[in-house]
């Protein structure tokens, strides 16, 4: 192997290797409000006929799976699990070792996606709080897993 792939320092892929993360997958209990609150309400794209992935396709087909896709290409799988469950009905209590998941936006639309989870009554975490490195939002998806909505400092 080469040191293109493998750094001499750890034996482990050398840094660089990895270029960006492809998807994430979450489970959800109720795909209706999870597709809802992605979509309508976050406006990510979903992934529909030849743009979902083959080996997903009968999983979208039956209603087991929803795929999600950024601007940037980062997909979200929803994974309908009916029975699931956090520990801890009080989402204030963490039930999983992934802290949030993180939207940037722009400066300019920040104030704007506040207001649209305020009037979609998206129960808020906390914030809007500020930052030297920017501003953000914490909410809840309908799972009770974090959701950050933040934006790079500029003008607001």
């Amino acid at each position: 192997m080469t040191s293109q792939v493998l750094s001499e320092e750890t034996n482990g892929l050398a840094p660089g290797s990895l270029s960006r993360i492809h998807h994430i997958a979450l489970n959800v209990k109720d795909m209706a409000a999870s597709r809802h609150f992605y979509g309508a309400i976050l406006g990510l794209k979903e992934l529909v006929g030849d743009e979902v992935p083959t080996t997903l396709k009968d999983l979208v087909v039956a209603g087991k799976v929803a795929n999600f896709i950024t601007p940037d290409g980062l997909v979200v799988d929803l994974f309908w699990e009916p029975d699931l469950s956090p520990p801890d009905p009080d989402p204030k209590q963490g039930f999983t070792r992934v802290n949030h998941l993180a939207f940037d936006i722009s400066p300019q639309l920040f104030d704007h996606a506040v207001e649209i989870l305020k009037q979609n009554q998206v129960p808020i975490d906390h914030g809007p709080v500020s930052r030297p490195t920017g501003r953000g939002v914490y909410c809840y998806d309908p799972d009770g897993f974090i959701v950050e909505i933040r934006c790079d400092p500029g003008e607001g």
